[in-house]
């Protein structure tokens, strides 16, 4: 199994990335702020730099390091990655799958009844962990609803037919997220996903992971020689990941939405951590995109024991396992994609 290596989010403004030795070093004014191993890195994150230079560049490349520019809030600029990994047979076949209309419905299939089923069971944690803080009833009748729709996704007869019941699905799950807010009600209030701008602290936090988690896919997908930019489900755009966006909705509940729901109700975020915008964009200030960010770090070290494998794997992992996985299924080693499927 892959070792999980360490992501390096540069958080600080006005940042310089160069390279010492075999150290990315991080620069600001003239002055060494701090130095990190090449060989422990993935992926460099960076949310404000001055520039990159290139050597680093180089030594990236080289060494398979992906790097992502994000801006202040957490939308993907651009990815640069180095060498692909893998054979051009692998990717070949990926890029076949993806103009075959019956085969790209079955794996969006796949993908979508993981999402809503991952849905239903954050409703069910919560239903069953706090029971006597919230109505119950409420949250068991959206999970009810949710296990109609994962029925429905297996038979969707087009992708229109599917990204419908994928709309209608994330429009009941929503519709009772605020009720999963167990603490700071006044300050973090949900009534409706707002994306471009987040209008809500919630939607901030959600949006910022979201592009975070969605980098990770990209990452992994690249390490196994997939094409992170090909799509099954969502449309290719010049500049846009979309398959890894396609994994990412497996993902979205079981690693962001929890994550960003325990942040709220532990209490390690709260409202003096955003301000307001002009067009009525919330977004998070520095200090707590680094509290989050440091929280995420040491969520993906945490372990569980993967579904389809039953092997313990740590969270951070997870995005890799289903990279490996898809490219098992495109080689012919599994009939069909097993998609995450976390109760």
């Amino acid at each position: 199994m892959k070792v999980l290596q360490n992501t390096l989010y540069v958080m600080t403004p006005d940042i310089y990335l160069a390279t010492a030795g075999e150290n990315v070093v991080l620069k600001k004014d003239g002055d060494t702020l701090g130095r990190y191993p090449l060989h422990n890195i993935q992926d460099i994150v960076t949310f404000a730099y001055s520039g990159i230079s290139p050597k680093l560049l180089e030594r990236c490349m080289e060494q398979g390091i992906g790097i992502a520019f994000m801006t202040s809030h957490g939308r993907l600029i651009s990815r640069m990655q180095g060498r692909s990994q893998g054979n051009i047979l692998l990717r070949r076949e990926q890029y076949r799958l993806c103009d075959d209309t019956e085969r790209a419905l079955a794996v969006a299939k796949h993908v979508i009844t993981a999402k809503i089923y991952n849905e239903k069971w954050t409703l069910e944690r919560y239903i069953r962990q706090y029971s006597e803080r919230l109505d119950t009833s409420r949250l068991k009748s959206v999970s009810n609803t949710l296990t109609a729709y994962t029925k429905q996704c297996t038979s969707s007869a087009n992708m229109a037919h599917l990204r419908g019941i994928e709309g209608v699905a994330q429009s009941e799950y929503f519709s009772v997220f605020d009720d999963m807010i167990l603490n700071q009600k006044e300050s973090f209030q949900f009534t409706i996903r707002s994306r471009r701008p987040p209008l809500d602290r919630v939607n901030a936090l959600l949006s910022f992971m979201y592009s975070v988690l969605a980098n990770d896919v990209a990452s992994a997908l690249e390490s196994v020689g997939l094409d992170a930019y090909a799509g099954v489900m969502h449309v290719d755009r010049p500049g846009r990941i979309s398959f890894a966006l396609d994994l990412l909705e497996e993902l979205r509940s079981p690693l962001v939405d929890r994550f960003v729901l325990s942040l709220i109700n532990r209490k390690v975020v709260n409202s003096k951590d955003f301000s307001e915008e002009s067009n009525g964009a919330i977004l998070m200030n520095d200090d707590a995109r680094r509290t989050v960010v440091a929280k995420w770090q040491e969520r993906k070290k945490e372990t569980l024991v993967h579904p389809f494998l039953e092997e313990k794997i740590p969270w951070g992992l997870v995005p890799f396992v289903q990279a490996l996985l898809y490219a098992r299924f495109l080689r012919g080693d599994l009939d069909a994609y097993p998609p995450f499927m976390w109760k």
